[in-house]
Parts: C-alpha cells; structure tokens; sequence
C-alpha cells in the first residue's frame, strides 16, 4: 500500500482493512510504504504498529508510485500480495473477490474500473489515446481501465522482482510477465480527504515512460511521417520543374520557401525530441541507480512464521 500525504484516510482504511483480511486468512499483514510524506502520516500509522501484522515502511525521499509500488513487492512475504492505495478508493471488499478468483486458478486478478464519469474531458480522451498508442501493435496488450488494485500469486511477484529496468511502469510490467489472469469490474469511491499527488503534469510523464518502455509506435509514426514528406517534397520539386518550363517564374516564391524551411525545422526538432525521449531512458538504465531507497522499517509482519503470510 504506497501512501504520500494520506495521514487522514490511513486510520479509515486500515480500521476497515484488517477485519477483511483477517475473514479471508489468519495468515496476513499490511505493508505500508510511506513515499517520502511531509504530514503526518507516520504518527498516523504509529498506533497500528503496536499491534502484529502491519509494517511500516519509510522511503528515504519520494521516488514516485511506481517506485513505491515496487518497494512494496519487493518486501511482501505473502503467498498472495493484494496492490491497493491508500486513499479508500480502492474498496476492500473487493479482495475477497480476488482471492475467490485466486483460488479458482487465476494467478493476477485485476480490478478494472467500470466508468471514468468523474474524471475530466481531458483525461478521459488522454486515457483513451494512451491505451490506442500502447497496445497498437505493441508487445503486450495493456488492459484498458486497470490500475494498480489486484492480486497476485507468488510466482507473478517473483517475475516482477526479476525485472531490473529503473523507469518503472507497472501497468505494463504486470502485463508483460504475462500469467493466467482475470479481470473484475469495479467502481472506485470518492476520495475522503486529501487531495491526490497526481498531476496533469505527472500524469503525463507516467503515460510517456508507459509508451516509450513498451512501444516503438512514436518511432514508427514519425518515420511513416518522414517517408511521406520525402514523397511530397519529391513531388512538389518535379511541379516546380514542370511549372518553370510551362509557365515560368517572374517571382520567386519566397513564402512557399520560408513557410517550407519552418516546417521542416519544427518536424526535426519535434524528431529528435521523440528520439531524445528513449535516449534519456537508456541513460537511466545505465547508469544502475537503485529504484529506492529506505530509510527506516517499523512494525512486526509475519515473515518470521514458517507459513507465508497474505500480505
């Protein structure tokens, strides 16, 4: 459960959390992962520490959700790991769906919201083209609407933590290590308090770390592009030909070469920013920075019992 600035829906989540876990198994624990809050979410969680099952884990910084997300997988002990927020719009009786459909022989069960009503215009369209531009032809078909709320079996967790790229998106991680997986539908709650981190602008670079990290469709287009601006200016170049053998020029056509040179200027310039996107996400990978880093772990899980916990 990544957590930044939820200090007011933390003590709500976690009254409703535990009773549903411990319905479902006598074997469980709660990882919280504080990335890098400036509230107090610490002190809000410090009474649940006090008692067995829930963990408290401190991020030396904020590294981002996706970072979050994958400090959380890589200290879950469970057998069966549930990804939630912290925000109360994930519901939790959601999981007992997710475990029914565990046990049923699927190894990831992803929770796929049914309507984006309370979303904004923008975003919705944004959605929507995200998902066109990622899953054309890509190498993993991205499930439309579902987010980081799902179950996932132990094998599914250890092909994650197996994945050692640092621009992290998790969407299309869980998509690309593949497994039997089933979708249920769901409807997320109204946030209760706070407001959430994810900006407009933060929004969009998630959605191009997802696009650059799992497909070559802005490549493609730009180069499909290029090829048909190579015919056309081929084509214009043999009518100027033609027309100055015809008719001839008393003038030279100095709009048609000015608005011509500017074109093309902003076509190479926009080029290389989509190349410069993938160079700068290699360089990350080079330089083998660690994904996150922790600063401090509270709270007693269950990984000291000789029976894997549902974290």
């Amino acid at each position: 459960m990544p957590a930044f600035n939820e200090a007011e829906n933390l003590p709500t989540l976690l009254t409703r959390l535990l009773p549903q876990l411990a319905a479902l198994s006598d074997r469980c624990e709660v990882v919280i992962v504080d990335d890098g809050s400036t509230d107090a979410t610490a002190a809000a969680v410090a009474p649940w520490l006090r008692q067995g099952g829930v963990r408290y884990l401190r991020l030396s910084r904020n590294f981002g959700k996706e970072h979050a997300l994958t400090a959380g997988i890589d200290h879950a002990v469970g057998e069966v790991v549930v990804l939630m927020d912290a925000d109360l719009q994930h519901p939790v009786e959601i999981i007992a769906k997710m475990v029914e459909a565990w046990r049923g022989g699927a190894d990831m069960v992803c929770a796929a919201r049914t309507s984006r009503a309370d979303e904004g215009l923008a975003k919705r369209v944004g959605t929507r083209l995200f998902y066109w531009i990622v899953n054309r032809k890509g190498q993993v078909q991205i499930p439309v609407d579902a987010g980081d709320f799902r179950l996932m079996d132990r094998c599914v967790v250890d092909a994650l933590k197996s994945l050692p790229e640092r621009n992290r998106f998790m969407k299309g991680l869980y998509a690309w290590v593949g497994f039997r997986t089933e979708i249920i539908d769901y409807l997320p709650a109204e946030r209760q308090a706070g407001q959430s981190s994810f900006s407009l602008g933060r929004l969009v670079r998630l959605a191009l770390t997802g696009v650059t990290a799992f497909s070559n469709v802005p490549l493609r287009l730009w180069s499909a592009l290029g090829a048909v601006i190579a015919v056309g200016a081929i084509g214009f170049g043999a009518l100027i030909v033609v027309e100055h053998f015809i008719q001839g020029h008393d003038v030279p056509g100095w709009a048609t070469l000015v608005t011509s040179l500017m074109f093309f200027s902003g076509v190479q310039l926009l080029s290389i920013g989509i190349l410069g996107e993938y160079v700068g996400r290699i360089f990350d990978e080079v330089k083998q920075r660690p994904i996150y880093l922790v600063a401090s772990e509270q709270g007693t899980g269950l990984n000291h019992s000789t029976e894997m916990p549902l974290s």
